[in-house]
This record gives C-alpha cells, structure tokens and sequence, in this order.
C-alpha cells in the first residue's frame, strides 16, 4: 500500500509540475506579445549615437519584469572578477593595482582604505564596446607611411573629423556615454552544447546564424525567437580557458567566435548587444592574431575582425567581451532579465562593466 501511495503521490507531482512549467509558458508568450508593440523598430534619427540601444524602454523593462516576478529567480553575475593578474588582452595595456595603507583623519574616528589603477581599464575583463570603438577604412591600407586616420568612417556616417579630431581627443561623438542603460530579456544559447557536444569550442569554430536557430529550437525557444531589444548571450565554452592568476596565457590567443552571417542576422533581429564567453566576439584561428594564420573562412578581405566591423559599424549593435555564462548555463536559464550599465565615461571607447542576468534556474 505504501508503494501505490509513493507511486500515486510522485504522479501527482509529476503533472503539477508541468502543468506550473505549461502556465509558466503561457504566461512568458503572453508578456512577450504585450511587449512587441511597445518596443520601437527604426529607422533611427539623422545624427543617431544608441544605434540598438534605441530599443530600450517600456517594451524591454516589461519583459524584463516577468522575470523579475517569477519566483525561484536567481541573480547570476555576468563578469569574471578583476584583478591584474587576470587573464589580460594584448591589444590593451595590462592592468596595476596599487593598493594604498589605510589612513585616517586627524581628530576623527575614521579609518579609509583606497587603491590606483593603472591601464586599458576599458579594455581588459569583461567589458563593453562603445560604437566608437571601430571604425573602418574606404580601402585597404596595406601599412606603408602614416596610418590615414582622417579617412575612417564610422556608424552612421559619422567621419574621423566628427569623432576624433584630434589624435589625444576623446570621442566626440559616439562614446560610451551614449549607451543606454541596458534593462531587457536576454536570451542564452548553450553552443558549448550544441556544436561542441559537451566540449568548449575549437579556436576559430564559428556560430552562424543557422546555429543560433538551431539552438533556440533545441533549447525550447522556438516559440520565442530572439526579440527586438533583447541581448544575446552565447556561451561556447571557452572561458574555461579563463583563469586568474593566468599562467597558461592561453585564453587571448585564439578562440570560437560569431560568424559574419550571424552578426547579420542579429541585425536583422535588432538585439541590442551579444555577449560571449570568448576574447574577442570574432573568431580567431591559432596564430591568427600573431599574423602566422588567416581568419576563419568566410570572413571578407581587409577584415578580419569582420563582426565588430558589423556590429560597431554597421548595425550600432554593443558587445561585451569577457563574459562569464558558465553558470547560467549549467542552471539551464535560458531567458532572463539582463541589467547593464556601462560607466558614463565622455569620449570613451568601452567601459568595464558589471552585468547581470536574473532568471529562474531550470536544473
């Protein structure tokens, strides 16, 4: 009798928690399509700076609010912790930290502690490109005389004149202070899984687009899509590779990436930014970045770095480099409310920044 009643109660469970799973369902479809007419979908203004970020707003907060009600919700951090001996890029100056004694103040109870940091701080970590990051030549310099800066043109049609006049000025235009406050649905897709069977993903293994909709149908999202507004986390897996102190040096080196067709399709899409748990968003092949191997195949001539030049350049969509997903991945959240706030730097090219994401942990 006593094993009819444990099999009778362990059924019970079993069909309230898919019918929780189907109402939990219903009710995300329901608050996606509330949100859609909410979220505005261009064309951008004369003179734009947000290129995507124009998507932020009523829309992106109320999806972002279901998440936030769902109960069981988990806040997941985003970013790796600093420090100067973290893994570091080798196109930014490295980090030091020089950690001050504690002092007072005379005549006071008071004891404060403080520290300098010297270097790229924007361009180490994890951290957030400004549009103004890139820009890209009419033609291909092939690196004879001085570099022709004056002729770069950037998102929007803005010039070299427009947003850096000066070799020592800061941007002008296109900044990262430009950059809204990030508040929306994020979407995770676990192609450590998907492409790489369980295993990281192999320096220069791209995502394509076709990817990115194999895993939203493998990963229940079908329904769903990726929204105007949203952010895309990839997670490849490669931040295994991540370490502190890094005495392997391996991480900035090479790594899996998204793929010129994928950075167009998330055009299409109008995400706001795209996150990866990788160094450089694009993909690069061993010994790419040393110049002893080409990119991945398919990336166009005089541009190897073909999915910042999209991004940054040709759909004003940010990315964050440096992300840390392992965690999320592992619970299986695979949408979420995502908050990011770069520093409101003036004229600066990126920003360190703290995301997180908050959503309900499915394993």
């Amino acid at each position: 009798m006593d094993t009819i009643r444990l099999t009778l109660a362990l059924a019970i469970c079993a069909v309230m928690g898919a019918t929780g799973a189907l109402a939990q369902a219903d009710g995300q479809m329901a608050n996606v399509g509330a949100a859609k007419k909410l979220v505005p979908n261009g064309p951008w203004p004369q003179g734009d700076e947000r290129g995507m970020g124009n998507t932020q707003g009523a829309g992106t907060w109320l999806r972002c609010a279901y998440h936030l009600s769902q109960p069981g919700a988990k806040v997941y951090e985003i970013s790796h912790v600093r420090s100067e001996t973290m893994s570091s890029s080798p196109f930014a100056a490295p980090l030091e930290y020089e950690f001050s004694a504690t002092v007072g103040i005379p005549f006071t109870r008071h004891a404060f502690n403080g520290e300098t940091v010297k270097g790229e701080t924007a361009g180490q970590g994890t951290q957030m490109d400004a549009l103004g990051h890139f820009a890209y030549l009419p033609e291909l310099w092939k690196g004879e005389g001085d570099f022709p800066a004056d002729k770069a043109v950037y998102y929007g049609g803005y010039t070299q004149k427009d947003v850096k006049p000066s070799p020592g000025s800061p941007l002008q235009k296109l900044g990262i202070e430009n950059a809204p406050p990030i508040i929306t649905t994020a979407v995770l897709l676990d192609a450590r899984t998907y492409l790489g069977k369980g295993q990281p993903m192999t320096p220069g293994q791209l995502v394509t687009a076709k990817d990115i909709e194999g895993m939203l149908k493998a990963q229940g999202l079908g329904w769903r899509g990726i929204q105007p507004g949203d952010v895309l986390y990839i997670y490849t897996g490669w931040e295994d590779n991540w370490a502190d102190p890094d005495t392997t040096k391996e991480y900035y080196t090479k790594g899996p990436g998204l793929s010129y067709d994928g950075a167009k399709y998330l055009k299409e899409k109008q995400v706001v930014l795209v996150a990866l748990d990788n160094p450089f968003t694009d993909p690069a092949n061993e010994g790419q970045i040393f110049g002893k191997s080409g990119p991945p195949e398919g990336t166009p001539p005089g541009l190897p770095f073909i999915v910042h030049h999209e991004n940054l350049t040709q759909s004003g969509i940010h990315q964050i480099q440096n992300a840390h997903l392992a965690e999320m991945a592992k619970d299986k959240v695979w949408t979420s409310c995502t908050i990011i706030l770069p520093l409101m730097v003036r004229g600066g090219s990126g920003s360190e920044v703290r995301p997180i994401a908050i959503g309900v942990p499915q394993s």
